[in-house]
Order: structure tokens, then sequence, then C-alpha cells
């Protein structure tokens, strides 16, 4: 060994080293480097093992690119300067390897079949973890992604799995598996697979083929929500994420060419076991109920995963029950609709992405028009008595609620509980939230709400259990729901993941949430694929008359003669009011009060005839419903600023765009029309953007 090591202080030895150096593949380790694995810090020694790996992944031996090198330095130096190891030594290398460094899972098998179409071959109990959007096919075994399971000779699944949430997971389960030899199942498998793939993807399938394996085909998604999001600039990143480094390997071409990307396992959802545990109770609830269905009410701090819960209960119910009824009562983050809604949805499809790629349509909403209810509670109760009513009670309900829970919110959470009466309360809490107290049946029966009395003060002044509901302080007229308090489950949950989001970023972030479920509502507007995108500009308006319609703005007081200054531009509910506005002659109709109506969708005030006395109304509610629309609310829910300013064929000064903007105008600011005083709130207030043109 001594020898040997003045051997390679020689010059003429050194550059010859590395002349064969230089001329070895890249991939391939020399034994030098090999030899000093274990001399080396960690970092190095990480690196020289994935580049093992990585050789191994291609095909290539490390032992051939040795013998490689010895040939080269060979021919071009000493022979002695690069002693051949002896055949002896590579087996106790290979053990002194896997017992020091543990070998990492190999990547699951992937293949190209097709432009834009991939064959994965998962193994029993392990997952694929990427980011991008695909359709998923199971042709053979079982998997699940996002709590949804899907199995062999269900139809095709769209997932999303986006920069702005976590990366998704598709999981290979176990299943059940008759009594048949290995040459049966392949039999089994290749048939199933014959109608999906040619001979040639057939064969490499049965070749990697091994029992309890699971066969997903994942295909390119384009789809007309993603193109228009997408087409506005800054708004590309969300769906695709480039790799930082160029990759060459197969599996890397052949994903890219779906349009995801293999992440790491870690950048995954990951559940923990409070929340495991819960999702077991509640699913087992919900389907062993047999006196009637569970009312699940999720509650908690901000940025704790109860919208993340929420979808993996939904679709952890929909392999087993036909449907899910689902109560939205946070108006700044919806699931299924546009911000600023309270709406009641019966869900039968899973959803498998964040909430502005599954827009649906609810079976009742109303348009509250803010993001917040604070400094009008009444009304965001009143909003959601009437929402609750058309829930029927035939299949387990989940209600979102909001995230606010100190001071007045922690109240207002009480009066909602006392009302809706839910028979599971599912809390979150985590070491970055603030502290709230356990909602059991015992705390929320001792403390007063917002408008609820305790039952120990209901006990003193003589009431019977069941004269409760005549303790809400309503008014007689709105007393159409029985409420009776027969306590809850309560199911704490604690999370504990990566955190993202800070203070100082979470009005940002759920600003650009709010936007992206506009865009994605607008989306509706165009024509299915594979047609082009059209501008909205280009889109031929709905002509609505003064008269056909009344208008009110929600979030703000503004003068009648500049009322329609706040309505030009902007971001409408198409509502529907029992009252009758066809009796007048002339417009516009406004409204004293903000009505509590079922909204049937959005739209969009491109302009104000004035010489005709016409709105022009951009919208994607069928003609049919549209007949029924009868009133116009504005809220503070505001068009995002790609949409005015960012459009396609645009030439000139973009319209609706303007400096000359006078904030003195009632309605113009929040200082001028508002309904309460700045120093009764704390949130920053709704300043409407620079964007009108005077009407014609």
């Amino acid at each position: 060994m001594a020898d040997s090591g003045r051997l390679f202080k020689r010059g003429s030895c050194r550059s010859t080293w590395l002349r064969a150096r230089k001329a070895r593949p890249q991939l391939i380790l020399s034994r030098r480097p090999r030899r000093r694995l274990w001399t080396l810090r960690w970092c190095s020694r990480r690196r020289l093992r994935r580049r093992l790996l990585q050789a191994q992944a291609a095909g290539v031996d490390w032992r051939e690119g040795v013998r490689q090198v010895s040939r080269v330095a060979a021919a071009r130096g000493p022979k002695t300067a690069i002693p051949s190891p002896t055949p002896a030594s590579e087996p106790e290398f290979e053990f002194e390897l896997a017992s020091r460094c543990p070998r990492l899972l190999p990547i699951p098998p992937v293949r190209p079949v097709g432009p834009g179409r991939a064959l994965l071959l998962l193994p029993v109990e392990q997952g694929f973890t990427f980011s991008g959007i695909c359709r998923v096919t199971c042709l053979y075994g079982q998997v699940q992604v996002f709590g949804f399971t899907i199995s062999q000779g269900q139809p095709a699944q769209d997932i999303f799995s986006v920069y702005t949430h976590s990366c998704l997971t598709i999981n290979a389960l176990h299943y059940s598996m008759p009594e048949k030899s290995k040459k049966e199942l392949k039999r089994e498998a290749r048939m199933l697979l014959k109608s999906h793939l040619n001979l040639d993807d057939r064969r490499w399938s049965m070749k990697n083929f091994s029992p309890l394996c699971s066969i997903v085909l994942l295909e390119h998604l384009k789809t007309t929500t993603v193109n228009f999001i997408t087409s506005y600039p800054g708004a590309s990143y969300i769906f695709v994420q480039e790799s930082p480094s160029p990759q060459v390997h197969p599996e890397h071409l052949a994903l890219r060419s779906v349009g995801i990307r293999k992440e790491k396992k870690k950048k995954g959802l990951q559940l923990t076991e409070s929340t495991l545990s819960a999702l077991e109770e509640v699913v087992s609830a919900s389907c062993e109920e047999v006196d009637g269905c569970p009312v699940i009410l999720v509650c908690g701090s901000q940025d704790v995963g109860k919208s993340t819960f929420n979808r993996y209960l939904i679709n952890q119910l929909l392999n087993s029950l036909p449907c899910v009824d689902y109560l939205e009562c946070d108006l700044g983050q919806t699931e299924f609709t546009p911000p600023g809604c309270i709406s009641l949805l019966n869900v039968t499809e899973p959803v498998l992405g964040p909430p502005f790629t599954h827009l649906r349509t609810p079976q009742k909403m109303v348009y509250y028009g803010k993001p917040s209810c604070k400094n009008n509670f009444e009304n965001y109760i009143d909003v959601i008595k009437y929402v609750f009513s058309a829930y029927k009670r035939e299949s387990p309900l989940i209600i979102n609620t909001m995230g606010w829970v100190s001071d007045q919110g922690l109240l207002l959470l009480i009066d909602l509980i006392r009302l809706l009466s839910p028979s599971h309360v599912v809390q979150f809490s985590s070491d970055h939230s603030k502290c709230m107290p356990d909602l059991t049946p015992q705390y929320v029966d001792d403390i007063d709400g917002l408008y609820t009395k305790s039952k120990t003060k209901m006990r003193n002044r003589g009431f019977r259990l069941v004269e409760f509901a005549d303790a809400l302080e309503f008014a007689d007229e709105e007393k159409e729901i029985p409420v009776e308090f027969t306590g809850h489950k309560l199911i704490s949950v604690y999370t504990d993941f990566a955190f993202r989001i800070t203070p100082r970023n979470r009005e940002l972030h759920n600003k650009i949430l709010r936007e992206l479920s506009v865009l994605s509502y607008l989306s509706q507007l165009q024509p299915p694929m594979p047609k082009p995108l059209t501008p909205l500009h280009s889109l031929t308006p709905y002509q609505v008359p003064f008269n056909a319609v009344a208008l009110r703005i929600t979030h703000s007081d503004v003068a009648p003669t500049h009322i329609l200054y706040a309505v030009n531009a902007s971001w409408v509910g198409l509502c529907k009011i029992q009252d009758d506005v066809r009796g007048y002659t002339n417009g516009p109709i406004l409204l004293a009060q903000t009505p509590i109506c079922d909204c049937l969708g959005f739209g969009i005030c491109r302009g104000i005839d004035m010489e005709k006395r016409l709105y022009h109304i951009l919208t994607p509610v069928p003609p049919e419903e549209l007949k029924t629309v009868n009133c116009l609310l504005v809220g503070a829910i505001a068009i995002p600023h790609c949409v005015l300013k960012c459009q396609r064929g645009v030439e000139g000064i973009v319209p609706y765009v303007t400096t000359d903007y006078n904030f003195k105008l009632p309605g113009a600011s929040e200082k001028i029309g508002a309904r309460e005083p700045e120093e009764a709130h704390k949130e920053k207030p709704y300043r409407r953007p620079k964007f009108y043109r005077k009407m014609k």
C-alpha cells in the first residue's frame, strides 16, 4: 500500500489518471473516489452515492466502468499507476455500501407509450409523488389519490398537483387476489392491457410485472380552465413547474411529455396520525349511521389544514357513498364557488385538486359580497340559516367554517354550533395557530355566543330545554329552523406540516387564490376544447334593460347619483328576488336593503348604455336561467387586474383602465360612504381598484 501511495504522487502517473478520468463516462464512478468514499464528508459521500445510483438506473455497471478506465490507463500510461482491484474486494464493497448507506428505493418503472402518454408500474405500498396535471387511468390493480380509490375499469380522473398546494401522490393499494398463479395473473393483466397498449408496451409491462402490482396510464391533460388561466402572464407556473436543472433520463423525458415532474416524497401531502384517526372515525360514522346522516362541522384557525381535510374526507366518503353534501360558510376561501358566497352543494365526483380546478354549480347559493363577515354578523347568520334550510338530510353533511376563531369569531362559532346542531365537531390545532379552547359539549353549553345564551343561564331563567330555539335573538319570522341542542362528539386533530404561509404573505396568498377562482369561473365563457381561446372583449354580452333588474351595492353605501359608476366594469351577482320589479318604467331600480336571495351565477358588467338604458352583462349562466334574474348585487369581490389589463388582441388604450380616478365620489374609497367608522374594525378596508370608464 505504501508503494502504491508513492506511485500516485508521481507527476506522470497523476497526469495519466487525470486523462483516464476525463475519458470515462460521466455517470461512472472511478475506483479512486470509491476507495475514499468513507473518508469524505457527508455531502460529498451523498453526491458520489447518487452518481452510483444514476449509473445503475441508466443500465451501466460501475464494474464495467472500472474496466474501461483501466484499459484507457493502460493505453496511455504505466500499468502500475492504477492497480486493478481483486475480484474478492468487489463483494466487500457492495456489502459495506449496503450496510452503511441503505439503498434508496428505485424509481417506479416508467415507459412512454405514445405522444403525451406514459405507463407507470407501482409495486404494492409504493407511491409516486409528482407536480403538474395529468389524467390517470388504472389499467390493472388499485391505486389511491388524495383519499379517492381508483380501480381497474373505472373512468379516468383528472388530477391537479399544482404549485399553490402540496403535491399529490399516487399510492398503490392492496387488492383482493384470488388463488391464481403468477402466470394466470399475467395472462389476465395482458388481456386488460390489450385495448390500451401495443404489443411492445405489453411485453415491457409483463417483463416488469409482479404480484399485487398496479399499472397506471398517465396522459397529458389540457382543459379549457387550464388554458384560460395560463393565458394570462404570471399564471402559467401554477400548473406546470419546470425542473431547475435539465434532465435527460428516460423516465424524466417520459413524464415531461405528460406534463408532470417527479417530486420527493416529503413534498407530498403528509397526514398526521390524529388526522387519519379522525378520518377513519368520521367515515365509519357516516357509513354506519342508521338513524340519520351525520353532520360534521370542521373548525380551527387559519392555515391548519381544514380545507385539505374536507377534500380528503369527501373523497373517502365517495368511495362508499354515492354523494356528500357540503355547506360552505367560509367567505374568503370557498371550495366550489367564487369567493364571497355561502352555498350548499351535493358533491358526487371526487375533488382531486385545489378549489379553482373543481368549481361546481351549487344546490343553493347566496352572494354575501365580501370575503369577511366582520361588522355584519347578523346578516351572516341569516344567510347561513337560509342556505341550511335546503339541506334535506339524505346524505352526510360537511360544514366548512372560517379561520377566525378569536374574540368575536369564537362566539360566532358557538352560535353556529347551536344553530346547525352538528353530530361531530372536528377541531384543528397546531403549534403556529392561536390557542383555542376545546369545543366540548360542556363548553358550548356553558358559554354565551354573540346571539345565543348558555344553557346554564337558560335554566336559571326558567326556560325548558326544548325552548332553546326561542332564545335566539332573531326576529320571529326568521325561526323556520328548529334548533335542538342534542350535543356533539368532539374530535381533536393536531397538524404538524411544513408551513410556507406567514402572516405577512397570507393576505397576498389568499388574494391570489380568490383571483384564480374568479378566472376559473370566467373560463366557462370559452368554447370547449380543442377550439382556441376567445378574448373576453370579443364575446357578445347580454343586453339587460334598466327596468328589468334591481341594483344593490352590498359592501358600501353609495349615493344614488353615482351608483352606476360603481356597477360599471364590476363583478356582479345575478340573483333572483321575490319582489316584482317590472312595474317601473324607467331605471335604474335601487334597493334600500341587501336582500337574502338565491344567486344563480355571476357576470361582468362590461358597459352601460345611458341612451338606450341598457346594462351589458357578460356571463356563462345559460339563457333559460337568466330569464328569472331580476337583481344585480355588487360586492367587494373585484375582477382580477389581469382580465382588464392583459387581454390578448387589445390595441391602443385599454378600456376601463385609467389614472384619472376621483376618490371624492361617494363609494369610490373606503373612507367615504362606509357603513362603519374606520376605527371599528382592524382588518384592512376594501379599496376599489382604479378601473372605470365614464358611461356613454
